[in-house]
């Protein structure tokens, strides 16, 4: 499994903020609750994707590779914590911004984009697959511009993306 599968936010958000949310940076014990929230987006918003891994490999990915080489936040709501969103951070290369399904268009995504502008405050870049037309629209609607396509071949699912920038004014 590659450090970046081309992941980032899955759905469009209204300006409204769950008001318990909590963010806050990712501890190892957050893996399982990390990879609930990748599967479920992923299924949901990503259907045309091919399922490469398992369960189980997507959750040591995220042990192995994603906790350990990034800098991740999660998105924590309710009386008994739940996870229901993430944001990795590797350098200035925002690799993933999932939500769980049932909690788009809260403001989550923006809340944890947020939290990683304020660790890369100068500039941002990240992957999207073009067919992903809803995080290409939450991108731009916080300043990210399109850049370089393509093809598919820098990526395992071999599906066409785009790169976006975002810079500090």
């Amino acid at each position: 499994m590659s450090s970046n599968p081309h992941s980032t936010e899955s759905s469009t958000e209204s300006s409204t903020t769950p008001q318990d949310l909590r963010p806050r940076e990712a501890v190892a014990a957050d893996a399982a609750g990390i990879t609930n929230v990748f599967l479920a987006s992923r299924a949901a918003a990503m259907p045309y994707l091919p399922r490469l891994y398992s369960d189980e490999q997507t959750r040591a990915w995220i042990e192995a590779v994603v906790l350990p080489g990034s800098t991740v936040w999660v998105a924590e709501t309710g009386e008994k914590p739940e996870i229901v969103g993430f944001a990795a951070l590797d350098g200035t290369v925002l690799d993933h911004l999932y939500l769980r399904p049932d909690v788009r268009r809260q403001g989550i995504g923006s809340a944890l984009l947020a939290a990683v502008r304020e660790a890369s405050p100068y500039e941002l870049s990240l992957h999207v697959f073009q067919r992903n037309q809803a995080a290409r629209a939450f991108y731009e609607r916080h300043g990210f511009t399109a850049g370089e396509s393509d093809d598919g071949s820098r990526n395992e699912e071999n599906e066409p993306d785009v790169t976006y920038h975002w810079t500090a004014l």
